[in-house]
């Protein structure tokens, strides 16, 4: 009776056990299918935790720029971020996985500050408020409650098409621990393009910050075409800042007086020269701190030999020119000169045919007599002068 008893209990509480793991299977299962509802991909926590990039400790940085661009999603492959325009089977935009990311309560936005963000609880916005900021309409989603609001959004809904370029925080760190000059995004503000009912030129607003490694999972999950040439999407939204493929101008650098480049050069020329410059002392800052090796040198003495001979060769040749221009403006004046002279030969040559052509004959007299008659005449005249 005891082995029955025994085995009776056994049996039962393996019913039990597998009633139980049923229910908590069946309830991770409800909750799976119902966060991919919301987003369209499954994240856990170990994805989140794989792919966000670790963020340096100020110790182990020994210089540090923050940099802000504006990436235009009209210019070389950032068109990658705006299309499609709307979901399909090519996936969705990156605004799109933005937007079911906050609508879902999965993601957190922070205000924009102009300059001076702050990614703190202080400064997060409830979604709603964005929501009915830039007119999106939007319906609270079933289990939605006041400590998790969700919504839901219609895609037709999504100004997707308005958001036409992007900012970003780039922040430019030496890390001590590794010696490597390392870019990596922190955040990103969507730009809303909007006309107002009188027409004109579209009206910026900057609608919020998120930060990256919040959306980096959802990003990994949705590969983007990068060039028209190949229509294999080979690299995801993630890929494409962490191998920093976009194409941004800088518009600002974190500075004490929190002004833009705009405002520190309000000339176009100044404008242009002030971001070229900070380009080029960004690209070569990692450059600087290391010795080159001894091909690296001999390369580059080797490409500074051949500037200066060809410098110098063009500056013979422009020496060249120029005396080549003289010698044909000499020439010419000297041509000019001889014409002149020979004209004036001509024009005297001429004068003197011409004044000998209205030069009057001298007519000798005529002779009355015969010769010897002539010659008493001439001797009578003479008799008469004595």
């Amino acid at each position: 009776m005891k082995n029955y008893r025994f085995i009776i209990v056994a049996l039962l509480m393996a019913f039990t056990t597998q009633a139980v793991m049923a229910q908590v299977v069946r309830r991770e299962d409800r909750e799976d299918r119902k966060k991919k509802e919301d987003t369209g991909v499954v994240i856990t926590d170990r994805q989140q935790a794989f792919y966000e990039v670790r963020e340096p400790h100020d110790a182990d940085l020994q210089w540090m720029k923050v940099i802000y661009r504006s990436l235009d999603l009209t210019k070389g492959k950032n068109p990658a971020l705006y299309y499609p325009e709307e979901p399909n089977q090519d996936g969705q935009s990156l605004f799109y996985i933005i937007m079911r990311l906050l609508a879902s309560n999965r993601i957190s936005a922070y205000e924009y500050l102009d300059g001076r963000e702050m990614f703190t609880d202080e400064f997060k916005l409830k979604t709603k408020d964005i929501f009915d900021r830039f007119y999106i309409m939007y319906t609270e989603a079933q289990g939605s409650t006041e400590k998790n609001p969700k919504y839901t959004v219609e895609d037709a809904d999504i100004p997707g098409n308005e958001i036409l370029s992007y900012y970003i925080i780039e922040q430019w760190e030496f890390d001590i621990r590794s010696n490597q000059m390392n870019t990596r995004v922190d955040a990103i503000c969507p730009v809303l393009h909007r006309t107002d009912e009188f027409g004109g030129e579209p009206i910026r607003y900057p609608m919020f910050w998120v930060k990256l490694n919040d959306i980096r999972p959802y990003m990994a999950q949705q590969y983007v075409f990068t060039d028209d040439d190949n229509n294999l999407p080979r690299y995801s939204l993630d890929d494409f800042f962490k191998l920093n493929m976009y194409t941004g101008e800088i518009y600002k650098t974190k500075n004490m007086r929190n002004m833009s480049l705009r405002q520190l050069y309000p000339e176009d020329s100044a404008y242009h020269a002030a971001q070229d410059s900070i380009e080029r002392r960004l690209r070569a800052f990692n450059n600087d701190l290391w010795v080159p090796d001894r091909e690296v040198l001999l390369a580059q003495r080797e490409a500074e030999e051949k500037a200066l001979a060809e410098k110098e060769a063009a500056e013979t040749q422009t020496d060249a020119d120029d005396q080549g221009e003289e010698k044909v403006e000499k020439k010419t004046r000297t041509t000019k000169r001889g014409a002149k002279v020979k004209e004036e030969e001509e024009q005297e040559k001429k004068s003197s045919r011409n004044r000998s052509k209205t030069k009057v004959k001298q007519r000798k007299p005529k002779s009355s007599g015969s010769s010897s008659g002539g010659g008493s005449a001439a001797r009578s005249v003479r008799n008469r002068k004595r």
